[in-house]
């Protein structure tokens, strides 16, 4: 018994660390290319050279917000183009409703809390290994108590040699159940502290790119008509 409550919390150490690791390292890469999409974008004015920017990408969580706008962006346009063949991209303004722009940052937050949820992901479970494996840990413990409490009865004497085997593995599976427990919760508060930073970043972006449209390319917001994007 001492041997499997071991064994069950190296395997949950073991877990543990992979995902602390795989997070830490997602997380600074994430970080880094959003500070260079955030940077690109400020710095242009062309929203399909953005688009393609942002397409190389991969861990950028800016980046896949602005993907999704700018997608649903293009097919407000092309919706618009289908309800006026007569107009060409070339005209001077396209018509988008304020229905149209409140579309858009509806699929902009619902891109935001599919990216939180991406960076949640296994995190639940070092919050169980940080509350559960103290409790593991101390039912090695007992058991190990009650072994050497077996061994007393057995033997008709509380001898060292009787008890110390079961005192060795109480306190062996208590410190096994610490060191798993201790670097989970560490970590996972770190880690949720990262995570709300993402959020923040993620909301003040989907605010600035919003007024972007508005500003840049509404020309009258009682009627919502935007500019030609240059979305072909």
């Amino acid at each position: 018994m001492a041997k499997s409550v071991l064994l069950l919390l190296l395997l949950f150490s073991v877990v543990s660390w992979a995902i602390i690791l795989q997070k830490y390292f997602f997380f600074k890469n994430a970080k880094n290319e959003d500070m260079r999409f955030l940077s690109y974008f400020s710095k242009s004015s062309n929203l399909m050279g953005i688009y393609d920017y942002a397409r190389e990408l991969e861990c950028s969580t800016v980046a896949r917000v602005f993907l999704v706008g700018y997608r649903e962006l293009y097919i407000q346009q092309e919706t618009a183009q289908e309800k006026n063949p007569k107009r060409t991209h070339l005209d001077d303004e396209k018509n988008v409703s304020v229905k149209d722009l409140k579309g858009i940052t509806l699929a902009l937050n619902k891109a935001i809390n599919a990216e939180i949820s991406r960076l949640s992901r296994r995190l639940d479970f070092l919050a169980t290994t940080g509350s559960t494996a103290p409790f593991i840990g101390l039912f090695g413990t007992v058991w190990g108590i009650m072994t050497s409490f077996s061994a007393i009865g057995f033997q008709g004497s509380a001898s060292i040699g009787g008890v110390a085997p079961g005192i060795a593995e109480a306190l062996i599976a208590t410190a096994a159940g610490l060191i798993a427990a201790i670097p989970a919760v560490i970590f996972y508060n770190y880690l949720s502290d990262k995570i709300r930073v993402f959020t923040s970043d993620l909301d003040d972006f989907s605010h600035d790119f919003v007024y972007l449209l508005e500003k840049n390319y509404v020309k009258d917001t009682s009627s919502a008509q935007f500019n030609d994007l240059d979305l072909i």
